[in-house]
């Protein structure tokens, strides 16, 4: 088995301050993930066309360092759009947006990841057709993340983030729903702390639909700084034989580079022990 460590680069300055660990251009933040020790970088960005793929593609070759994901939440924050507007030319939009996001990472084999712009509940609209809406929208994604062969990564968040799916077994249950088979979920410690009974049983019971993991402590800040026993984590995942990336998700704190340090801390202290 191997599992991999990624960290967050925000290119969104707008944003600063968001749960994201590195916030310099490129040029800056891929040498400091390689010195600091990480297999990968995860990137938020404003659009596809945020970042020169040569660019980017020259930068990881440079240091041997991999792209482990996308996030496409800009299209929510920035942009306005969700996966569940009951303005079908707004979730059009949405669906536009992540597909050119699969367009830029999937030359990677990278994944992107839908979270914050599966958007929230409105008004007059059923929590049913919500969920259908949603479907539809990962059904066509994960067709198109599929060309490149990669798989759609859709993240379950805290009800005070969306009032959609905020548990991984209600996750389960809508990937199970979809005729797609390249759908994928991810389970991130912070909002799991939030909403789970319990983090082993919820990683145990979701076991190979998981795809991804947000490496991150209870209060947000990094792994190691909070209440959750990452001891546990760790074995739960070794028995599902989580094979990926646990990318740091999580407020720079104190600042980033010691937020990238007190990641790799705790990557090596419980996760790389579990998994030899």
């Amino acid at each position: 088995m191997k599992i991999k460590s990624a960290v967050t680069i925000s290119l969104v300055p707008s944003l600063y301050g968001g749960p994201w660990i590195y916030w310099d251009a490129l040029e800056i933040s891929i040498p400091k993930a390689k010195a600091s020790g990480f297999d990968a970088v995860e990137l938020f960005t404003a659009s596809a066309d945020a970042v020169n793929p040569d660019t980017l593609s020259s930068l990881l070759h440079t240091y041997n360092i991999d792209l482990s994901a996308v996030g496409t939440g800009a299209g929510k924050v920035i942009h306005q759009l969700s996966l569940i507007s009951p303005d079908e030319s707004i979730r059009r939009k949405a669906i536009d947006f992540i597909s050119d996001m699969i367009d830029f990472s999937g030359p990677f084999g990278a994944p992107v990841i839908i979270g914050s712009i599966q958007g929230n509940l409105e008004k007059g609209i059923t929590r049913d057709r919500a969920i259908s809406w949603l479907a539809e929208g990962l059904e066509e994604l994960g067709q198109k993340a599929a060309v490149y062969g990669v798989k759609l990564i859709y993240e379950i968040l805290n009800r005070y983030e969306t009032d959609l799916i905020n548990r991984l077994s209600k996750g389960v249950d809508l990937i199970k729903s979809l005729e797609s088979k390249n759908v994928t979920l991810l389970a991130d410690l912070f909002h799991m702390n939030i909403e789970e009974d319990s983090l082993p049983d919820a990683i145990q019971d979701a076991g190979n639909y998981i795809g991804y993991i947000h490496f991150v402590d209870s209060n947000r800040r990094p792994a190691g700084m909070g209440h959750t026993d990452m001891n546990k984590v760790a074995q739960a995942l070794r028995e599902i034989s989580y094979e990926g990336y646990m990318s740091a998700e999580a407020f720079p704190y104190p600042d980033p580079d010691r937020a990238a340090e007190q990641t790799i801390k705790t990557f090596k202290e419980f996760m790389i022990p579990a998994f030899k």
